[in-house]
C-alpha cells in the first residue's frame, strides 16, 4: 500500500515537472541556508563545552565603578590570584596572563649564528599548574607539575612542529622570547580545539612573570585586562554565594577606595559572548546575534515552504477530478492525505540532497567570511543527521498539512462537474496572506542590509580627529637594548625617500590595547572618580597622526615623562570651559609623576565608534614604547615599504618584520559588522529569491488558469499593457501591504541594533523605501516574464485550449 502512495507521487511529481523543479529548488536553497546557520550555532555554542567541570569554571572580573557606572573587565589585581589561594584552600584558582605580538627566537644547535624567528600574535598565556585541574587540556609529553618553576613553558603540538619540525624534538630545547626571556620546554600539550577562547600556543609557568610583576605584587589598584584568574568553585557553592564571599575579601585586602571597585564572577558559558568585558580571541559573539540567525533560518524555512504550499493548493483545482475519482473509488480522507504527504516527502527529500550539495562547495565561503572553521562531516558531526531529520519532518507537517486538508475535502460530485473554482475559494486568501508574509520576511532583510552596510560606510569616512590614510605600524623589541636603537632607527626611516614622518608609542591613537587610570589635578585631594585613557608617546606623534592642538604647546622632546598633553574631552571633564586655562596647571599620576599640562590637543577618537569621546592623556615614556608609527608618502608606498623593511631588518635582524596599515587596524574593529553585513547579503538575496521563485511559480500558473479569459479580452480589444496589468496588479497590492508591515518592523529592529553604537546613521526614509523599490522591481520582473508571454500568446489558440 505504501509502495503504491509512493509511486503515485513520483508519477504526479514527474507529470508536473515544472512545479516539482520550482518547489525542489526552493526547500533545497532553505534547507541549505538552515543548515549553514544550524553549523555557525552549533560551532559558537560548543565553545569551552568539552570541559568536564564547566558547569563550575568560573573567571573573576573587577567592575569598575565611576561617574560613568560600572565598567567591567577581566582583569584582577595582581596580588589576587595568592590571596585567594590562602583565603580558600578548598577552592582550585589560578593566575592566567595572555599575551600578544610575542617574538619567539628558536636557536639552532647546530650553528650558533643561525636561528628562527616567529611572531605569535596571540595564544602565548602563562599560568600555574592548577590551571590544568580546572580545564582539560590533554599532555602528550612531559609534566603539568613543571610549571611549578619559572623559565618553564608547554607547547602544543602544532607548535613545537612549527618550531622544531618534530614535536618530539622539542622536549628540553630552549626557545627565547621578546629576545629577554628563555623558557625551556618541559611539555607538549595535544593541540587545542578550535571551539574554545584559549588558543594555548604556548603556555609558561606563571613563576616565570615574578620579576616582571614584581612593581605590582602588593598593588590592589591596578588592574590589567591580560591578567586574569579562574577558579573551581567547589561542589555546591553558587556563584550568588561566591560574590558575596568575593565582596568581604576584597575589603579585608582593599583598604583604598573599596567601594571604587569589585570582584564577581562571570561563568565560563558566559565568556564567549561577553562582548563588554572580551575574551581571549578577540572575537565578538553576542547571544543576541545567535538569536536572530535562529530567526533568520526559521523565516527563511517558512518562505521555502509557503512557496510549496502556495503552488500545491494553487494546482490543487487541476487536480480536483483526481481527487473525485478516488473518493468515488472508496478512497477515504486519512488515505487521500497520507497521498499528498507522500508527494511532500519525496519533494522534501530530495529537496534535502540537493541542500547538501549546495552546501559544500558553499560552505568554505562562507567559512572564509566568517573566519569560522565549519565543515559538513557526517562522521565527525552525526548531529547534523538528526537536524536534517528533524527538518524534514517539520517541513514534510508544514508544507504538507494544508495541501493535504485543501484536496481531501473537495467533493466528488462538485469536483467531477467541473464546479471547483480557484476564485470561489477561501485558499485564496491563505495563498495571498502567505505571499505577503514572503515579502514581509523578505523587505525586512533588504532594509536591515542596506542599514548595516551604511552604518560600516559611516564608520570608513567618519572624521575620527587624527589621520590614519598611508600610516604603518611596525612593533620593535621592547626591551632596553632594543629602544637603545631608536634614536639610529628614526634616523634610518627619516633618510628613506617616501616617509614624511615617524613616531615612537606604545600604540597609535585609536587602539584595542589601551591603559587608563584616574589622577588627581591641580593638588587636589582626592584623584578624580573617572579614569583618562592614557598614551605613551614621543614628541613627533601628534605630527605623524595630524592631531591638531587647540592650546599650548607641543611634548619637548625627551626619553621621560616631563610634561602632559590632554585632549578637549578632559578639560570639560575637569570643569574648564576655556583649554588655555589648562595649560601650567599640574597632574600628579600614580603619585610618581608630577607635570604641568603644556597643552590641549582637538579630541579624537581613541576606541571603537561603539564608545564616545574618552579623556586623554600623553606624555613621553620611552620604556613603555613598542610600536612605530611610519607617515608615508602615497607615490610609491610599496617601494618606501621594502626600504623600511630593509633598515628594519638591519636594526632588528633578530626580530620578526610586521606592518600594520592603521586604517584596515582601525577597520577590524568592526569585523563582527562586516561580517554580519556580508551574511545579511547573501540572506537577503536568498529569501528575496525564494519569495520571487513562488511568485514565479503562481504567475505561471495564473497564465495557465486565465488562458481562455486571456484570449476573450484580447479579442474584445485588450492591448499587452492591459494583460500585464491584469498579471501584475494583484501581486502589487500584496506586496505593497507587505511593505507596511515590514516597514515599522525592520525600523524597530535596526534602530536596536544601532543602540550598540554611540556614533551611529540615522535611518532615513529614503532606506525603507529603497528596500521597497527594490522588492517590487525584482518581483515585477520575475512576473512581468509570465505576463508578457501570455500577452503575445495568440488568442486563437488561447481559446481552443478548453
Amino acid at each position: 500500500m505504501i509502495k503504491n502512495y509512493f509511486k503515485t507521487a513520483f508519477r504526479n511529481l514527474w507529470r508536473n515537472k515544472n512545479f516539482t523543479i520550482i518547489n525542489v529548488s526552493g526547500l533545497a536553497v532553505g534547507i541549505a541556508v538552515c543548515l549553514v546557520i544550524f553549523l555557525i550555532i552549533q560551532f559558537e555554542l560548543s565553545f569551552d563545552n568539552f570541559h568536564s567541570k564547566k558547569d563550575r569554571i568560573y573567571r573573576i572580573i573587577t567592575e569598575q565603578q565611576n561617574e560613568d557606572g560600572a565598567r567591567p573587565t577581566s582583569g584582577v589585581p595582581y596580588p589576587l590570584p595568592r590571596a585567594l589561594h590562602n583565603d580558600f584552600p578548598s577552592m582550585v584558582s589560578t593566575a592566567i596572563y595572555s599575551d600578544r605580538d610575542d617574538q619567539i627566537i628558536v636557536p639552532d644547535e647546530t650553528n650558533t649564528r643561525s636561528f628562527k624567528k616567529f611572531k605569535e600574535a596571540s595564544g602565548v598565556f602563562f599560568a600555574e599548574p592548577s590551571f590544568f585541574a580546572i580545564f582539560d587540556f590533554p599532555l602528550l609529553a612531559g609534566e603539568y607539575e613543571s610549571l611549578k618553576d619559572p623559565n618553564n613553558a608547554l607547547l602544543t603540538k602544532a607548535t613545537a612542529e612549527r618550531y622544531f619540525g618534530d614535536w618530539r624534538l622539542a622536549m628540553g630545547k630552549t626557545i627565547k622570547r621578546n629576545n629577554n626571556q628563555l623558557l625551556k620546554i618541559t611539555g607538549i600539550l595535544a593541540d587545542v580545539p578550535d571551539n574554545t577562547d584559549l588558543q594555548i600556543k604556548i603556555l609558561g609557568s606563571y613563576a616565570t612573570l615574578k620579576e616582571q610583576h614584581a612593581g605590582n605584587a602588593d598593588d590592589w589598584q591596578s588592574v590589567a585586562s591580560n591578567h586574569g584568574c579562574y577558579v573551581l568553585l567547589p561542589e555546591g557553592v553558587t556563584a550568588a554565594a561566591m560574590n558575596t564571599q568575593l565582596a568581604v575579601f576584597t575589603k579585608k585586602y582593599k583598604k583604598e577606595d573599596a567601594d571604587r571597585s569589585r570582584q564577581l564572577v562571570q561563568p565560563l558559558s558566559d565568556v564567549h559572548f561577553n562582548a563588554a568585558i572580551g575574551n581571549y580571541i578577540g572575537r565578538r559573539v553576542s547571544r543576541e546575534l545567535i538569536n536572530t540567525l535562529w530567526m533568520i533560518a526559521a523565516f527563511i524555512l517558512l518562505i521555502a515552504c509557503v512557496n510549496f504550499i502556495n503552488l500545491a493548493t494553487a494546482q490543487a483545482f487541476s487536480r480536483a477530478k483526481e481527487v473525485a475519482v478516488r473518493k468515488v473509488m472508496g478512497s477515504s480522507r486519512q488515505q487521500l492525505r497520507f497521498q499528498f504527504y507522500s508527494e511532500t516527502a519525496v519533494i522534501t527529500l530530495s529537496a534535502i540532497v540537493l541542500s547538501i550539495f549546495l552546501v559544500l562547495p558553499g560552505l568554505p565561503y562562507i567559512s572564509s567570511i566568517l573566519g569560522l572553521p565549519l565543515s559538513l562531516s557526517f562522521i565527525k558531526n552525526p548531529v547534523i543527521l538528526l537536524f536534517l531529520s528533524l527538518t524534514a519532518v517539520v517541513v514534510i507537517l508544514l508544507a504538507g498539512f494544508y495541501p493535504a486538508l485543501v484536496l481531501s475535502r473537495f467533493n466528488p460530485v462538485t469536483a467531477l462537474k467541473s464546479k471547483v473554482a480557484a476564485g470561489r475559494t477561501k485558499g485564496i486568501s491563505l495563498r495571498r496572506g502567505l505571499v505577503v508574509f514572503q515579502f514581509v520576511v523578505a523587505q525586512a532583510l533588504i532594509t536591515g542590509t542596506i542599514i548595516i552596510v551604511k552604518q560600516m560606510d559611516y564608520f570608513r569616512n567618519y572624521a575620527i580627529g587624527f589621520d590614519k590614510d598611508a600610516i604603518v605600524n611596525i612593533d620593535f623589541p621592547g626591551d632596553s637594548t632594543g629602544r637603545a636603537k631608536l634614536d639610529f632607527l628614526k634616523n634610518k626611516l627619516l633618510s628613506v625617500d617616501g616617509v614624511k614622518s615617524a613616531s615612537f608609542s606604545f600604540a597609535s591613537p585609536a587602539d584595542d590595547g589601551n591603559w587608563s587610570s584616574n589622577f588627581r589635578f591641580d593638588n587636589a585631594d582626592k584623584e578624580t572618580d573617572w579614569n583618562a585613557n592614557l598614551k605613551w608617546a614621543d614628541a613627533d606623534y601628534l605630527k605623524t597622526y595630524s592631531i591638531p592642538l587647540v592650546a599650548g604647546r607641543n611634548l619637548n622632546p625627551s626619553d621621560t615623562a616631563k610634561e602632559f598633553l590632554v585632549n578637549e574631552t578632559l578639560v570639560k571633564r575637569l570643569g574648564i570651559t576655556d583649554p588655555q586655562q589648562a595649560i601650567n596647571k599640574e597632574i600628579v599620576l600614580w603619585d610618581e609623576m608630577k607635570f604641568p599640562i603644556v597643552g590641549v590637543t582637538r579630541d579624537f577618537n581613541a576606541m571603537s565608534l561603539r564608545e564616545g569621546l574618552v579623556p586623554v592623556l600623553i606624555t613621553s615614556v620611552k620604556n613603555f614604547y613598542g610600536t612605530a608609527g611610519i607617515k608615508l608618502d602615497t607615490k610609491d608606498i610599496n617601494g618606501t615599504l621594502k626600504n623600511v623593511e630593509a633598515i628594519w631588518n638591519e636594526t632588528y635582524p633578530d626580530f620578526v618584520y610586521e606592518q600594520k596599515f592603521l586604517d584596515e587596524k582601525i577597520g577590524n574593529f568592526y569585523a563582527q559588522e562586516n561580517r554580519l553585513s556580508q551574511l545579511f547579503k547573501l540572506f537577503a538575496a536568498l529569501a528575496i529569491f525564494l519569495s520571487c521563485l513562488g511568485l514565479y511559480g503562481l504567475a505561471s500558473f495564473m497564465a495557465v488558469q486565465k488562458t481562455k479569459e486571456v484570449g476573450i479580452r484580447k479579442v474584445l480589444g485588450a492591448t499587452v499593457n492591459n494583460i500585464i496589468f491584469l498579471f501584475t496588479k494583484e501581486f502589487l497590492l500584496l506586496i505593497g501591504i507587505a511593505f507596511l508591515v515590514a516597514a515599522p518592523l525592520a525600523y524597530y529592529f535596526m534602530q536596536d541594533w544601532l543602540q550598540d553604537f554611540v556614533y551611529r546613521v540615522n535611518i532615513s526614509w529614503w532606506v525603507i523605501a529603497l528596500a521597497g523599490f527594490i522588492a517590487i522591481t525584482v518581483a515585477m520582473l520575475t512576473i512581468s516574464f509570465k505576463a508578457i508571454k501570455a500577452a503575445v500568446a495568440n488568442p486563437v489558440k488561447s481559446l481552443r485550449t478548453e
